[in-house]
């Protein structure tokens, strides 16, 4: 938990991911190519300790799946659901803007 933690802070945007999955790369595509965010992707596949935090991400989510879990500011927003839902909503810019991740 303390690792997802201390990679969550290191940028404005991070999402957590698997490299051979759908959602994550289409979550991916919505920050960097729709919103022009410069996200910082971690692919648990692809750590050694991979799999420890995405136990620790389906705990911090409470239900699965894992991946996509996406942080903005430091703080859980949630998986693919939610960020498509606050993006719908007209929420995600917002939050983005805050966290310093846009300047539109």
């Amino acid at each position: 938990m303390d690792r997802v933690m201390k990679l969550a802070s290191e940028r404005a945007v991070v999402v957590f991911t698997l490299s051979s999955c759908c959602m994550c790369h289409t979550v991916e595509r919505l920050f960097s190519e729709q919103l022009g965010v410069n996200a910082l992707v971690h692919e648990l596949d692809k750590d050694p300790r991979g799999k420890e935090m995405e136990r620790a991400l389906l705990k911090m989510l409470g239900r699965g799946p894992a991946v996509p879990a996406v942080f903005i500011g430091g703080k859980l927003v949630g998986g693919t659901n939610k960020v498509m839902s606050l993006h719908l909503g007209g929420e995600l810019v917002p939050m983005l803007k805050h966290a310093g991740a846009l300047w539109l």
